[in-house]
């Protein structure tokens, strides 16, 4: 069943207006996928709040003029899909590498984060990192670390004063030495 013209233009309209909008893309080809495979893929890529479309390779050129991912998404071959997101690019690249590594028939095409082209290794590479609220909770234990130990350290003074005159009081050590008449 062909697609209308009008149904093109829609789906270029709409497209256009996600890729404006987004600051990570990731550009993939597939073979032999079946339709489990692809719901799998759609439901991990949403729950890691990315879209993932199928688009021909003329449509997704139209739809990425004007757009930071433009460059990428010139002189497609093939089948091709595309993954995007506003929010964490490490999520988006995590969730379609782990889908790769299942998966041999998907490969990587050219990916680009926060308008920036990336390579199929650095795609995979950022597929590596830890995520957002992983290193966000780290900087948090590094800022709050020092500021920890500096209250140990001023609190074991008085604590250590403490443990020193205890062990002189059990001991008997503070005697009244004291002249009787003065």
């Amino acid at each position: 069943m062909a697609v209308t013209r009008a149904k093109k233009v829609e789906q270029v309209e709409k497209l256009s207006g996600e890729l404006k909008n987004v600051s990570s893309v990731i550009v993939a080809t597939f073979g032999k996928l079946t339709v489990a495979q692809d719901f799998e893929l759609r439901k991990t890529l949403r729950a890691s709040g990315a879209r993932y479309r199928v688009v021909k390779n003329t449509l997704a050129q139209r739809a990425a003029k004007g757009s930071k991912v433009e460059e990428i998404l010139k002189d497609l071959e093939g089948r091709t899909s595309i993954a995007y997101t506003q929010g964490d690019p490490v999520a988006l690249a995590k969730a379609l590498a782990k889908y790769a590594k299942d998966n041999p028939e998907f490969t990587f095409k050219a990916g680009v984060v926060e308008g920036r082209v990336i390579s199929i290794k650095e795609i995979e590479a950022l597929a590596t990192m830890p995520a957002k609220e992983e290193i966000y909770s780290k900087l948090l234990f590094l800022i709050n670390a020092p500021a920890q130990r500096l209250v140990t350290v001023m609190s074991a003074v008085g604590r250590d004063l403490a443990v020193v005159v205890n062990q002189g009081v059990e001991k008997q050590k503070f005697k009244n030495d004291a002249p009787a008449g003065a």
